[in-house]
């Protein structure tokens, strides 16, 4: 119950900071900012727990010239993100005890490549001209593949998915989680093209229908990989969840780890469709 009460309330905040409009998109990009931080945050507790002393407040600042950055010159994000590893690696290696340099620059680093760099091609996708929908079919099918997971898992799975890494994970759970994402984003397809019948463009979708079918299995299978690296993580830290912040769902990264992968993998896979 607490689950489902938390994902009712955050649902609507993310849809609307989704669909406020162009002029509002700093707005998104704030709220997107300001999770990276807050996942970042226990992302830096988790390395604290196998022996690593990162900066936390040097990462925090540095997760935040990362957006910002991007937000103001989005050319410059490569050189924006390797001037930022080279002052966290700056920072590490003149403070503290010699030994650590290595595990708290490596620590530092990887948070703002997998917290910061990852979040950012939700920016990417929110800045295209069919940005909303784009983010919207995203979050609709890795939430409707998580929830999906979670009840077939529970009611029907059998046999272990990765023991080692996530034991309450099933194959039955992952299958049902892939058939969750597709008749998520059937519908929502079907939504889209509703509204456009009745000259509301709000849902926008150009390409074929087997396009965003096969879009969906993939950023499912995304999300899956991103739950279970995150997983791996908490695992060698020694912890179930990464917080306590959200009743039901652990902490912000536990809500958003299928994301780190999922979003840069819609990102390149229009990148890609574009070119090709």
């Amino acid at each position: 119950m607490k689950r489902v009460l938390t994902a009712l309330v955050l649902v609507p905040i993310v849809l609307f900071l989704v669909f406020l409009g162009p002029k509002w998109h700093w707005i998104f990009s704030l709220g997107v900012a300001a999770v990276a931080v807050l996942a970042g945050w226990e992302y830096l507790g988790l390395a604290r727990k196998v022996g690593a002393h990162p900066p936390g407040m040097a990462v925090v600042a540095s997760l935040l010239a990362l957006f910002a950055g991007n937000f103001e010159w989005p050319d410059l994000r490569p050189e924006i993100f390797g001037a930022l590893c080279l002052a966290l690696l700056t920072v590490c290696a003149f403070r503290g005890q010699i030994e650590q340099v290595m595990a708290d620059a490596s620590a530092s680093i990887f948070c703002l490549f997998y917290i910061g760099l990852t979040l950012l091609t939700l920016n990417n996708l929110h800045e295209q001209a069919n940005g909303p929908s784009l983010v919207a079919f995203l979050f609709c099918v890795v939430w409707a593949g998580d929830t999906t997971a979670y009840y077939i898992g529970r009611a029907w799975g059998r046999r272990k998915l990765a023991p080692g890494l996530s034991p309450g994970k099933t194959w039955e759970g992952a299958v049902g989680s892939v058939a969750g994402s597709l008749l998520a984003a059937w519908a929502l397809l079907q939504l889209g093209a509703q509204l456009q019948a009745r000259d509301l463009a709000v849902l926008s979708y150009p390409e074929e229908t087997w396009y965003w079918l096969m879009l969906a299995v993939l950023i499912n299978l995304a999300a899956q990989v991103g739950d279970l690296a995150e997983s791996a993580l908490k695992r060698s830290a020694g912890v179930k969840d990464s917080g306590s912040l959200l009743p039901g769902h652990g902490g912000v990264l536990d809500r958003i780890d299928a994301l780190l992968v999922a979003s840069p993998v819609l990102w390149y896979a229009q990148v890609i469709h574009r070119r090709f």
